[in-house]
């Protein structure tokens, strides 16, 4: 019995892990990623579109500002999919995590590795890695940015609120002086409300503890 369990979990697994066309890196496919990770992409999705400011024009003005115009070769599937595998090859190794949902595009930055304890001020040895977000960015700026931190549960809610919008801040701010437009910039601080484990844990407490860069294509008729 234990050994035909062992056996499906591994031959799950496998069936949810993919080759990335572009670089070779082993990845997992968007099956696996599991409703944590959608349900974080969802949430900023549904903050963007409840926002009482015109979606309408700043999403034109993006791409009145983006190089060569709203049109995109080859669909909004192939862009995203070209700007993933970019990604994925700039961040191999960096500790950030790559996910896709839809052409939604998530980079998951553990917060131990971004920034100090408890301090919204980015760890230095971290600005070669969002300089290779932002060069990537920079190419592909028919996109929304959309910056959110989170947090853990320990603390009043109110300080976490206050943490995660700033360590959002940080990485939005990193992001404009390195030159992504900031008229593509969202900022947003979760607080503990989006965990994507249980607080029960030291390790629960540190996956919770990140901040996402959700990219949102951005159509010509959007």
């Amino acid at each position: 019995m234990k050994y035909s369990i062992l056996l499906s979990t591994l031959l799950l697994l496998q069936a949810c892990t993919t080759f990335d066309a572009y670089t070779g890196e082993e990845k997992t496919t968007n099956t696996a990623i599991g409703a944590s990770i959608g349900a974080g992409i969802g949430a900023v999705v549904a903050y963007i579109d409840n926002k009482d400011e015109d979606s309408r024009k700043r999403n034109q003005r993006i791409l009145a500002a983006a190089a060569g115009g709203a049109a995109v070769g080859g669909g909004i599937g192939y862009y995203m999919d070209v700007q993933e595998a970019k990604l994925r090859k700039q961040l191999r190794d960096t500790g950030v995590s790559v996910e896709r949902e839809g052409n939604n595009i998530n980079l998951i930055m553990p917060g131990h590795i971004t920034f100090a304890s408890n301090s919204p001020n980015i760890n230095a040895s971290f600005y070669a890695v969002l300089d290779s977000v932002a060069l990537v960015l920079e190419e592909y700026d028919r996109t929304l940015v959309v910056v959110s931190g989170h947090t853990d549960s320990d603390g009043s809610h109110a300080y976490n609120q206050t943490l995660s919008h700033h360590r959002a801040s940080s990485v939005s701010y990193y992001l404009s002086s390195r030159g992504v437009d900031e008229v593509r910039l969202e900022t947003i601080g979760f607080g503990e409300t989006r965990p994507v484990t249980n607080n029960d844990t030291s390790a629960g407490k540190q996956a919770n503890r990140r901040v996402e860069i959700t990219l949102l294509p951005v159509e010509e008729n959007s």
